[in-house]
């Protein structure tokens, strides 16, 4: 199976939708992904997501476009009104930890100060437990660290994952067992840019994903 992770266009947050320069990458994201041959859709709930996948959706005929919930943008600030750095936005403080030198490869970083009273460090514990969820129903379920492909047959089908930066960030790093705050400050991800990653299909397989593609917005280039 492929796994196509896709950010949404230039949004207006504060409306929870696209831009018309939004509009237009989506468009273009939507026949970039004609050549992907996606078999089905999936999308956060959020308006910005949900615009962008409705043009690839249009681009393949209408096809259905099913929401997940808990794939909608991550929050961050403090858990108990005390201040944080940047009030707790993920890639600002991914970025202090390192000039601080702090280890951010560490699998404890949730214990860290400016994670542990984070809102956002909640929202990567819940992405991490539902995109699990999410791929045990597509034929992957989790062992330890890798995926067993559960699947009588083989599983070849390509998945497009509509969402956000964050969401994004953390269901990757739970799935490539990369901790969060270092996929923060590693990955960037313009907007409807195309992560790729990509599950052995033999039936039976335990494997760890193999990253296809990683940002790619090439086809918005100019706009």
């Amino acid at each position: 199976m492929r796994l196509i992770f896709v950010r949404h266009g230039e949004p207006n947050y504060a409306l929870d939708c696209l831009t018309e320069k939004g509009v237009l990458q989506a468009e273009k994201a939507a026949q970039r992904l004609r050549s992907e041959s996606i078999d089905a859709m999936f999308s956060s709930p959020q308006g910005r997501a949900l615009q962008t996948a409705q043009a690839a959706s249009r681009a393949y005929e209408n096809m259905p476009v099913e929401t997940l919930d808990f794939m909608h943008e991550v929050s961050w600030g403090s858990l108990d009104g005390s201040p944080l750095f940047k009030n707790g936005h993920p890639w600002a403080v991914s970025d202090e930890l390192i000039r601080q030198g702090y280890d951010v490869m560490r699998r404890d970083w949730e214990s860290h100060p400016l994670f542990k009273n984070n809102l956002v460090t909640d929202c990567v514990r819940l992405i991490a437990g539902k995109i699990d969820q999410w791929l045990s129903s597509l034929g992957y379920e989790r062992e330890g660290l890798y995926y067993r492909n559960t699947l009588d047959g083989e599983n070849r089908r390509t998945v497009a994952l509509f969402s956000h930066g964050g969401s994004s960030t953390a269901a990757l790093a739970h799935i490539t067992n990369i901790p969060f705050p270092y996929l923060c400050t590693l990955f960037h991800m313009p907007f409807t840019s195309l992560t790729i990653l990509r599950f052995d299909p033999e039936p039976g397989s335990l494997c760890a994903p193999h990253l296809e593609l990683s940002g790619d917005a090439k086809h918005i280039e100019g706009i």
